[in-house]
């Protein structure tokens, strides 16, 4: 079934939304052991109510879209906790449940807050290795088995209810490729971000301009950009990408702290205040002008950013 490209719609209008930040950071902030193949997958089965919390904090700091808490999860890492592949979908169907509740609660406290989106999150198989290869993107998979891998949890997104598929953090290009061809199945918008290698190629080492040119002009790719990426390389891949595309651009970095794959741990870089125009922006408010000229429509915060961050990037803080 067709549906209405509602993303699509709001960014030809020329509104700028902001996205959320991340989730991880703040269930663990709740008390969440996320160390754990599953990541923050895990607690759709532990304390469901508690992504509801953090999806709610969000949309008090201003974000326009919640992003579902399914980025790691999938029938094939929910199978070795023993659950079929029918529960697991409808483990990530619950994960749109949640947001929408949120949504919900939010938009009844506040009816003036304007159009909400669910974004259904849908990490990269990389994600379920677990092991920082979404990073890398050195893994090789034929065109099939990645659809093998993406279809299920794509339908349960489409099924629950999503206004966009948000395929994020991808570092393969042959992935991409894959994505959107099940993408075109569905009708519904999306958008596509990748992890980057440097400021001009993404993960496996593919040009950004390659990219670029893939996604310009597909129907229903409402965005593409960059994810789960230091601050300093946003400015650098989204004016590599806008050379080559007119699609509206999406960006949502790290806080700025450099993660280890290998130890699975964050340790604070060195940040500077890019308002003067040197060094490395210290937060995503201060380089949030700068991403919007090279056409960044959508901005929000990956790993270690929190509700904080995103009231500062919608100015509410």
């Amino acid at each position: 079934m067709q549906r209405r490209p509602l993303l699509s719609a709001l960014l030809e209008s020329n509104a700028g939304l902001v996205s959320d930040g991340a989730l991880a950071t703040e269930l663990e902030r709740r008390g969440c052991d996320l160390n754990d193949p599953l990541w923050s997958a895990k607690v759709l089965l532990e304390q469901p109510g508690l992504i509801t919390e953090v999806h709610r904090d969000y949309f008090a700091a201003g974000a326009n879209i919640a992003t579902t808490a399914s980025y790691q999860a999938t029938p094939q890492g929910f199978a070795a906790r023993g659950i079929s592949a029918q529960d697991a979908l409808e483990l990530v169907a619950l994960s749109v449940r949640l947001a929408d509740e949120a949504r919900r609660q939010h938009l009844a406290d506040h009816p003036d807050a304007g159009v909400l989106l669910l974004a259904g999150s849908v990490g990269p198989y990389g994600a379920y290795l677990a092991d920082g290869s979404e990073y890398r993107g050195d893994y090789v998979l034929t065109a099939r088995e990645f659809r093998d891998f993406h279809a299920p949890r794509i339908g349960a997104l489409v099924d629950a209810g999503v206004d966009v598929l948000a395929f994020e953090t991808l570092p393969s290009f042959a992935e991409a490729e894959a994505l959107l061809a099940l993408a075109r199945e569905h009708g519904v918008d999306s958008w596509f971000s990748f992890s980057l290698r440097d400021g001009g190629h993404i993960s496996d080492g593919t040009p950004l301009a390659d990219v670029a040119r893939l996604l310009d002009g597909q129907p229903h790719v409402a965005a593409v950009g960059v994810n789960c990426v230091p601050l300093d390389l946003v400015g650098p891949a989204l004016a590599a990408l806008r050379l080559h595309t007119a699609t509206p651009l999406v960006a949502y970095p790290n806080s700025g702290e450099a993660y280890d794959p290998g130890t699975k741990t964050w340790s604070q870089a060195e940040r500077q205040d890019d308002s003067a125009g040197g060094g490395a922006p210290a937060t995503l408010a201060a380089a949030a002008d700068g991403w919007r000229e090279h056409g960044a429509r959508i901005l929000g915060g990956c790993c270690r950013t929190t509700p904080a961050d995103i009231a500062r990037l919608a100015g509410k803080a």
